[in-house]
């Protein structure tokens, strides 16, 4: 219950503390995905095919998580940059508007899954074998975001008021629950592909309880109150949250466009490429995911500083967040040399996929280090208000740099030519971001510490809309 100082001259510590719940946490969360993977790819005589589904089923999971991020890592910051101001007036303000947003894109995001899930199925890659398997998994799942995406978004705001090792609790109790409750839906019970699912609705309602609980606690900082909607508040919540939420739901459209390269080019092995895709997805989200938690998860200090005005401080977490990235990815590229065999065999026995799978996984990890760099300097842009930098760096990665290869370079040398899409675009993407950050970031220090930004609002008062200083949305 208490809560990490956001303003201690240690910054090393005070990031530290911050990433590496966080790093823990998305580790877990992939656990979600990866364990339930597991399960089914053991499923007795379907287990190859019951897998291919669950990959169909990926990118609609991802898409869903992704709703989450718009509102969660979109108002964080925010939040975090109003208790940096000393104003939890503010903070309590943007804390109940999230909860309110979150419920209803919820809501939306269910019904609109729900209802159009046959056409999406067949349009993400499913085919005849895998349509019934595919249905089953997302029909549950989808019903579940009622839980899921509030309970994802409003963790974001246990962290960004210093609760850190709150945050991470509550993803560990979804995460125990889960690897308990899959063996017993899957095999026990013998619901196959859709006790995978209904393992993990269960377990994203714990982790939503718990953190919705822990909120409305007396001992909280900001409490999680209600009040009537503030729509332009929402709004720019909704801006700051675009580019976390593309990055995620790209990632999801991604796996879909991936999905049918591979089920249009692979012929009458279309659904084994998928199977290997599914498998490769499973490791690199293990250097995904946890790296998001050190670039999203270090936000609230940025965030912090950048309220207090803090140069020093907002320079030197920007170092040591870079730095983690980097270290994080050296690590899993030596550990998908040496790993990358004994993670497939998980999933499979079949020797021809386990064989593709492991190609693929070492394929996927060239653009790992460089990637670091991505993560660390776009996610920055959003820590301190500067959205447009980081939702067009992250467009120009996924549309650009991968669509346009995955869509071409199959054609010229093969389906598993489809695989070195992912390496091309992180690579690309960071030279791209380094290069815009280095230009960019000094000016954007400069201004916020000199005032600029106070004096062009008295100056051009019909800029107020754009602006990044969060006091706006207390208007």
């Amino acid at each position: 219950m208490k809560a990490i100082n956001l303003g201690s001259s240690n910054v090393l510590s005070t990031v530290l503390k911050l990433i590496i719940p966080a790093v823990i946490a998305q580790f877990i969360n992939v656990l979600y995905s990866i364990v339930d993977r597991m399960f089914v790819g053991n499923i007795e005589t379907i287990g190859d095919t019951a897998l291919a589904a669950v990959g169909v089923c990926a990118p609609i999971t991802t898409i869903i998580s992704s709703f989450a991020f718009l509102i969660g890592t979109g108002g964080a910051p925010l939040f975090a940059m109003a208790l940096g101001e000393g104003r939890e007036d503010n903070a309590r303000k943007i804390l109940a508007n999230a909860a309110i947003s979150l419920a209803g894109v919820a809501l939306f995001v269910a019904v609109l899954f729900l209802s159009l899930h046959r056409p999406l199925l067949y349009a993400f890659g499913a085919s005849d074998h895998t349509y019934e398997y595919a249905k089953q998994y997302l029909l549950i799942y989808a019903a579940g975001a009622i839980v899921s995406v509030p309970g994802t978004g409003l963790n974001q705001y246990i962290t960004a008021q210093g609760y850190s090792g709150m945050a991470m609790v509550s993803t560990i109790i979804g995460a125990a629950a889960n690897i308990a409750f899959d063996p017993l839906f899957i095999f026990v019970f013998r619901l196959n592909v859709a006790g995978a699912a209904i393992a993990t609705v269960i377990s994203q309602f714990l982790t939503f309880s718990f953190v919705v609980t822990f909120l409305r606690l007396k001992g909280t900082k900001i409490r999680l109150t209600l009040s009537a909607p503030d729509f332009k508040l929402i709004g720019k919540m909704v801006k700051y949250g675009l580019s976390p939420f593309i990055i995620m739901a790209s990632d999801g459209l991604i796996i879909i466009i991936q999905n049918a390269v591979l089920q249009k080019m692979g012929g009458v092995e279309g659904d084994t490429w998928i199977t290997v895709a599914t498998i490769v997805q499973a490791f690199f989200s293990l250097t995904s995911m946890p790296m998001l938690g050190i670039s999203e998860g270090s936000q609230p200090v940025l965030s912090y500083a950048y309220g207090a005005k803090n140069e020093r401080l907002i320079k030197r977490a920007e170092l040591c967040v870079a730095t983690a990235c980097v270290i994080f990815t050296i690590t899993m590229t030596i550990i998908s040399i040496f790993c990358a065999a004994p993670f497939v065999s998980l999933f499979t026995d079949n020797s021809d996929i386990t064989e593709k799978a492991i190609w693929g996984i070492r394929v996927f990890m060239i653009g790992a280090i460089p990637m670091a760099f991505q993560y660390a300097f776009v996610d920055c842009f959003t820590a301190l208000g500067q959205p447009k930098y980081a939702i067009t760096l992250s467009l120009i990665r996924k549309i650009v740099f991968f669509l346009g290869s995955i869509i071409v370079m199959p054609l010229i040398w093969g389906v598993s030519a489809a695989f070195y899409a992912e390496p091309f675009a992180d690579i690309c993407a960071a030279i791209l971001s380094s290069t815009i950050f280095a230009i960019v970031f000094p000016r954007v220090i400069r201004r916020r510490v000199s005032g600029e930004d106070s004096l062009k609002k008295r100056r051009f008062p019909h800029r107020r809309k754009i602006s990044a200083e969060p006091a706006e949305g207390n208007n």
